[in-house]
C-alpha cells in the first residue's frame, strides 16, 4: 500500500515537473518576446500582431541619397519596413503620418525604411523634396526585394522588433500618428 502511494506521488510529481518544463521551455514562450503591454497596445491601434515572430529575409538596396542599406544593419531598432510608390494614392495618404511618427521616435530607436517599388531615383527624389520627408528611402528598381517579400499590393508594411523579427504585416495604409499608434510604438520601443 505504501509503495503504491509513493509510486502515485512520484508519478504525480513527475507529471507536474514535465508540465512545468513544457510551459517554461516551450517554443511558444520563447517566441513571446514582444511584451504583453506592447501587444495589447498594437492591437488597440488595430495593428495585428503575428502569432509567431518571423525572421525576415535580409537584403541590401541603394539608398536614395547615396550608399546602400542592409536590413540586418538595423537590428537593435524597431523598424517599419514600408513598400510604396510615388504614384500610389494610399501611400501618399499615410506618408505624412509616417514622418510624424519618425520624428517623434527616431531618437528612441525607431527606424522607417521606405522601399520604393520599381521607380527611378529622379522621380522619387522629386517626390521626397516636394513633401520634405526625412526617413530613409531605399530603391527596389527591379522589384527583387518586393518579390522576395511577396508584395502584391502597396502600401504593405512590416513591423520588425529590436531582435530583428517580423511581428506584424499590414496591407494598406494606416494613420501612423494617431494616439493609439503612438502609444503602441511607445510601448514597443520600451519592450
Amino acid at each position: 500500500m505504501k509503495k503504491t502511494i509513493r509510486k502515485i506521488s512520484f508519478n504525480a510529481l513527475f507529471v507536474f515537473a514535465l508540465c512545468a518544463a513544457f510551459f517554461i521551455f516551450s517554443p511558444r514562450q520563447a517566441e513571446a518576446q514582444v511584451s504583453l503591454e506592447a501587444q495589447r497596445a498594437l492591437r488597440s491601434a488595430n495593428i495585428n500582431v503575428l502569432g509567431q515572430r518571423i525572421e525576415p529575409r535580409n537584403f541590401t538596396l541603394p539608398l536614395l541619397n547615396g550608399g546602400n542599406a542592409a536590413l540586418s544593419a538595423y537590428r537593435g531598432k524597431v523598424v517599419i519596413l514600408n513598400f510604396w510608390a510615388t504614384w500610389c494614392p494610399p501611400c501618399r495618404v499615410e506618408m505624412p503620418s509616417m514622418e510624424t511618427l519618425y520624428r517623434r521616435f527616431n531618437d528612441q530607436g525607431l527606424e522607417i525604411l521606405a522601399v520604393d517599388v520599381g521607380e527611378d531615383a529622379l522621380t522619387v527624389q522629386r517626390f521626397m523634396r516636394n513633401y520634405g520627408y526625412t526617413f530613409p528611402i531605399l530603391l527596389d528598381r527591379d522589384n527583387r526585394v518586393s518579390s522576395i517579400y511577396g508584395i502584391e499590393a502597396i502600401p504593405t508594411t512590416y513591423i520588425i522588433d529590436r531582435e530583428g523579427k517580423i511581428i506584424s504585416r499590414i496591407i494598406g495604409s494606416i494613420m501612423w500618428d494617431t494616439p493609439q499608434v503612438i502609444t503602441a510604438f511607445d510601448a514597443l520601443l520600451k519592450s
